[in-house]
């Protein structure tokens, strides 16, 4: 496929939420370790909150069906998730605008403006073990895909491999940002939590892409 229309967005949303619900408890039990054991929960409630939504008002366009995304994160999921996802998907919104198809340049765009987001919420950088591990080099993987000459399914192929090895690279981190930090040295050796529902989100990115 050339571009992914507002219905393969939707359906990446919709994976999102299924994957998200699957993996709640080694979410969960993954943030036991290092945080405040609420990842998976906070999330799983976020995004069933987030399909709701969708459906009880179709969105129009790209930036519409984000922009219903990133609120009702906002506003649903406690902790920092709830923020640094809720922009993560404001921006990518912002950044993909009206439009009901996005090509892979369009929607790489768009994911580097929500990733960037992200990383000034955070105030977090590659290495601190956060969600950033995971996103960052996603989005470089894409971009680098799209510059070499990939179609949208090779792209969003390549950023999920690239999440899932920068959720991966995470477990030997010691924790600079968020609630892990606060254990030092302690906080290696164990996978972040923020990073391994990143993960979930490309792969279903990619799932939703190939599907189509």
């Amino acid at each position: 496929m050339t571009a992914a229309t507002l219905e393969t967005l939707t359906a990446w949303i919709s994976g999102f939420r299924d994957q998200i619900v699957q993996h709640q408890a080694e979410l969960t039990e993954l943030d036991s370790v290092i945080g405040d054991a609420d990842h998976g929960s906070n999330m799983a409630r976020g995004m069933e909150a987030v399909v709701g939504a969708v459906k009880a008002t179709p969105p129009a366009d790209a930036a519409a069906l984000f922009k219903t995304v990133g609120m009702t994160l906002v506003s649903t999921v406690g902790g920092a998730s709830g923020p640094l996802y809720g922009t993560f998907f404001l921006r990518l919104g912002g950044a993909a605008g009206a439009t009901s198809e996005l090509d892979a340049a369009a929607l790489g765009a768009a994911l580097r403006a929500g990733a960037e987001g992200v990383r000034t919420r955070g105030k977090a950088e590659p290495g601190d073990k956060t969600m950033l591990d995971a996103m960052l080099p996603a989005v470089d993987a894409w971009e680098t895909a799209v510059a070499a000459g990939s179609d949208l399914a090779a792209a969003a192929s390549a950023a999920a491999d690239a999440a899932d090895a920068g959720r991966d690279a995470t477990i030997p981190l010691v924790a600079r940002k968020g609630r892990a930090s606060y254990l030092g040295e302690r906080s290696a050796g164990h996978q972040d939590p923020g990073a391994t529902s990143t993960a979930l989100l490309f792969t279903t990115l990619r799932d939703a892409v190939t599907a189509a």
